[in-house]
């Protein structure tokens, strides 16, 4: 029999990013305007709400308004509007400006805010907690529970107090079962415990594959007379070579700049470094100059949903539901994904509310995919699906001019007469090293660029060292006899945050060190692998960057 204590809600939902509490807040709405009793508690495995969560952000309160349509008069942090909308196509050391007329109208950013998503994530927590969901901070879910019929009936969180060799810590305490009438998944890109969801209920079979971009991020306090708030800027072009992506600069409060860089992971190129990418951006004169005096205060790293409406998996199964970035309902064209995320929660909630209030007991939730197929989200993301993948298989330039022409016809209604495909995964990309240009960056400024582990400081990332490392490998020899023979150990540079190692080379004896300490929980690991014999899991809950303003 389980030592594990349970308890019981009617929905439970992992994960307190945007989906999550939008989904609790509408909840309790709803139960509310009844006058309704309906338990409701979100896990999130963060120190506290918004310690993971990363992003630009440039936020489209489109969701939020019908959530929560007196927002403005709450104190929120939605207080920085766009006022300025630039996008640059950059060379080695000059820019191109891409006219604002030659975009479609549903590419601007007017009416949007460049905010911190982590500090709306923590304002929505108080808005939720203030109508009786139950948040609970620094418990990571760690395992799905299923009933005897096999459906999904809630999680468990993790064991604290393990040891790194598995044994119980004096200060050991088992995980608590929480058991949901629905569960809703709301982990982010790539969540753990979504993949084996993916996996048991084969939600992926009538989709294209799930592919990602990695976004790095820092923070800058700059010279307040650099600095406008609401300005932002794209960037296109320069580093990159035979891989896409892209920057961004946004000008927020308090004469900060939030500064990032997208690298899409399907690139083809072992030697390629995401992070090192980001550096040698930063040191365009056009970007240098705006950094210039300033100071860099906080860094980190996610993996980020890119395959648009293609890749959508199923969305339901018995028992719970897949919500937000889990479901990959990123617009990546509008480089936004808050608002598609938070409106796909409330659309699951009313569908959750209803089937509790009929008392139906743990079916498919079928009203939640329904009413997404004739919400805004399916509209807005059938504009730009051919985008990405146009970018993919012609290149930047190319690939931008065919999307462009794509989104233009779609956005007047003519729209090309296909879908384009994704037909590979991103860990199916990489070539061999001997196949592929090795790539030498320049050696951190520490002034504008800076190497990994001094970023990975400003993350605030801990963990506690005495636990079962959390980067598994299914095959511990695969790091050497196939990713170091065939890729030269690709994950000593794909990973932003200076996890893997391989040491003994000199001596003829390498290995592949894991320095887990280090994990930003980005996810990238877990994608890119080239045989996907890394397999992230949950470490204990309150490990992790903790991310103050991101």
């Amino acid at each position: 029999m389980s030592e594990r204590e349970s308890m019981a809600y009617d929905v439970v939902i992992v994960g307190a990013g945007p989906a999550g509490l939008a989904a609790a807040i509408r909840l309790k709405q709803r139960a509310e305007a009844e006058g309704r009793e309906l338990s409701v508690c979100v896990l999130e495995k963060g120190s506290e709400v918004g310690a993971h969560i990363l992003s630009g952000a440039v936020v489209d309160p489109i969701a939020l308004n019908e959530l929560i349509p007196n927002w403005q008069e709450l104190d929120s942090p939605l207080t920085v509007p766009v006022v300025e909308n630039h996008h640059w196509v950059l060379s080695k050391s000059g820019k191109w400006a891409m006219p604002h007329f030659a975009m479609p109208s549903f590419m601007n950013n007017k009416g949007t805010y460049t905010v911190s998503l982590g500090n709306l994530c923590r304002w929505l927590a108080g808005q939720a907690e203030a109508l009786g969901v139950e948040i609970f901070p620094g418990f990571a879910a760690a395992e799905i529970l299923f009933d005897e019929d096999g459906a999904v009936k809630g999680v468990a969180t993790g064991d604290l107090g393990i040891a790194k060799d598995g044994t119980r810590k004096p200060d050991y305490q088992p995980g608590m079962e929480l058991h949901g009438r629905y569960t809703f998944f709301a982990e982010g890109a790539r969540g753990h415990l979504t993949k084996e969801l993916k996996r048991l209920f084969e939600l992926e079979r009538d989709c294209d594959p799930q592919v990602y971009g990695l976004g790095l991020k820092e923070l800058w306090d700059i010279d307040p007379a650099k600095h406008v708030p609401g300005r932002v800027i794209h960037t296109q072009g320069w580093p990159l070579d035979d891989a896409w992506g892209g920057g961004f600069i946004y000008h927020q409060a308090n004469n900060q700049v939030a500064i990032g860089f997208v690298v899409a992971l399907d690139y083809k190129n072992p030697w390629l470094s995401p992070f090192e990418e980001f550096q040698r951006w930063k040191q365009h004169p056009e970007i240098r100059s705006m950094l210039e005096g300033g100071r860099r205060v906080s860094y980190g790293a996610r993996a980020i949903n890119e395959g648009g409406w293609q890749s959508v998996p199923r969305l339901i199964f018995p028992g719970g539901a897949l919500i937000g970035c889990s479901a990959g309902f990123v617009n990546v064209p509008r480089i936004k994904g808050s608002h598609t995320a938070m409106k796909s929660g409330m659309l699951a909630a009313e569908s959750a509310y209803d089937a509790i209030v009929a008392d139906r007991q743990q079916d498919e939730l079928t009203a939640y995919p329904e009413t997404l197929d004739k919400s805004w989200i399916a509209d807005e993301l059938k504009l730009v699906r051919n985008a990405e993948p146009a970018v993919s298989k012609f290149g930047g330039t190319m690939g931008t001019l065919v999307a462009g022409v794509d989104m233009w016809m779609r956005h007047l209604r003519i729209g090309l007469p296909f879908t384009m495909k994704h037909k590979h995964a991103d860990n199916e990309q990489l070539w061999q090293a001997n196949q592929q240009k090795k790539i030498d960056y320049p050696k951190p400024d520490n002034v504008i660029s800076f190497d990994r582990l001094s970023s990975v400081f400003l993350s605030g990332v801990n963990h506690e060292e005495d636990q079962p490392v959390h980067l598994t490998l299914k095959d511990a020899s695969v790091p050497i006899e196939v990713n170091l023979k065939l890729y030269e150990a690709p994950e000593q540079r794909y990973c932003p945050a200076g996890v893997y190692e391989i040491v003994g080379r000199e001596e003829n004896a390498p290995r592949l060190q894991i320095n887990a300490q280090n994990c930003v929980h980005c996810k990238t690991c877990d994608i890119k692998d080239p045989t996907q014999n890394i397999n992230w899991v949950v470490p204990e809950g309150g490990g992790g960057p903790n991310y103050p303003n991101m």
